[in-house]
């Protein structure tokens, strides 16, 4: 077996759940990543967390106990997807049939009054290159935290949870009715305790008995480089605190990628369009770019068309598995002056002349020698 979850937990193999319960909340205020937010210590924190989600449930520890793990890939020994074994029975059954059933958790008795907490998405808003590049980022978000004044017992100060007295500790209580049949017993959680046995007299004040509080508290979380709008992130066990200080949920990172004013993305390439003078399409030009690394020389090549399309390679986002980057595509549009003056119009009639072009439009002929040459005479060269 790849984990001994009581051995993760420095219990016995024959511990009560009272004592798995304390082991785990010694344990989990040592190694809580608000506590100790070293990387090694919060895996280990995860570790004493899915301990306990084995041992605390009753169901779950008696596969372990069998040889079966229920984190294992497909289920546990023999179990496959859905819980069903080799021979298509579903696992399940078989244990309610050994051990009984009817209740969360499997098995007749009190329910577990720790239950997991809920996990919780958080939209987290980024700049076209903090997506591209990765950044770290102080994110912000409303949870459930456990309560620092009674750690998640619910009881106030001095107090402890009594025994229920309409189901005597049982969780459950019993009702005989009579039918056709005979005498028909029906059995189902105690409404005064909700099933777990026991009651809070004397809640704590802080957090109403729940053994929880809701704050706003802020994570610094690590954005890897490539991702994109839509893009979710799981952290396993960074969610609300679960109720009397069960194990926490999960968060999921949403990204947001906010509009940027240049450049368009479309998986890892950016795209974006620039506008030339027609002079500088025809003659060739230089000019300065602004890209994500920064600002980089771009050569404009003589008789540059509309729709022309540049790529500058390795200069697009990071891919989000490590491999390299994007490309950068520039098109460029040429710009027709929409109004000249006299002088402007006289030259471009004589070089509309030197080309041949100021003939109708029917009797145009598109090519024609020397097109740079006399370009240069008529216009200068720049």
């Amino acid at each position: 077996m790849a984990n001994d979850y009581y051995e993760i937990l420095g219990v016995r193999r024959d511990a009560s759940k009272d004592e798995i319960k304390k082991a785990y909340r010694r344990l989990a205020r040592e190694l809580h990543p608000d506590v100790n937010p070293d990387p090694a210590t919060q895996e280990r924190f995860k570790e004493v967390t899915q301990a306990y989600e084995v041992l605390s449930d009753d169901s779950k520890r008696r596969m372990f106990d069998m040889g079966a793990d229920p984190f294992a890939p497909g289920g546990g020994a023999g179990a496959g997807a859905g819980g069903f074994g080799a021979t298509g029975f579903p696992f399940d059954d078989i244990m309610n049939a050994f051990f009984g059933g009817g209740q969360p958790g499997g098995g007749r008795g009190p329910r577990d009054r720790v239950r997991r907490g809920r996990s919780i998405k958080v939209r987290v808003e980024l700049d076209l290159s903090e997506a591209a590049f990765g950044v770290t980022k102080d994110v912000t978000f409303p949870t459930a935290v456990l309560c620092d004044t009674c750690q998640g017992e619910g009881t106030a100060k001095g107090s402890h949870r009594r025994t229920c007295d309409m189901c005597h500790g049982r969780g459950e209580v019993s009702q005989v009715a009579r039918s056709f049949l005979g005498q028909v017993m029906t059995t189902r959680p105690c409404p005064q305790c909700s099933g777990q046995g026991s009651v809070i007299t004397d809640p704590c004040a802080d957090c109403s008995g729940e053994g929880r509080v809701r704050e706003k508290v802020t994570r610094k979380v690590q954005i890897p480089a490539g991702v994109e709008d839509g893009t979710q992130i799981q952290l396993a066990g960074e969610g609300e605190v679960g109720p009397n200080g069960g194990p926490r949920g999960d968060i999921f990172l949403e990204i947001v990628q906010r509009p940027h004013p240049i450049f368009e993305r479309r998986g890892d390439d950016l795209h974006c369009t620039i506008t030339v003078p027609m002079t500088a399409a025809a003659l060739g030009a230089s000019f300065t770019f602004e890209t994500l690394d920064g600002t980089e020389e771009i050569d404009l090549r003589p008789g540059t068309n509309s729709g022309h399309v540049m790529t500058l390679a390795g200069r697009g986002s990071k891919r989000l598995d490590g491999s390299g980057r994007g490309d950068l595509m520039i098109q460029v549009d040429v710009e027709t002056p929409a109004k000249l003056d006299e002088e402007q119009e006289a030259m471009l009639r004589k070089f509309a002349e030197l080309r041949g072009e100021d003939k109708p439009p029917g009797k145009f002929s598109p090519g024609h020698s020397g097109l740079f040459s006399k370009l240069r005479d008529a216009f200068g060269a720049r």
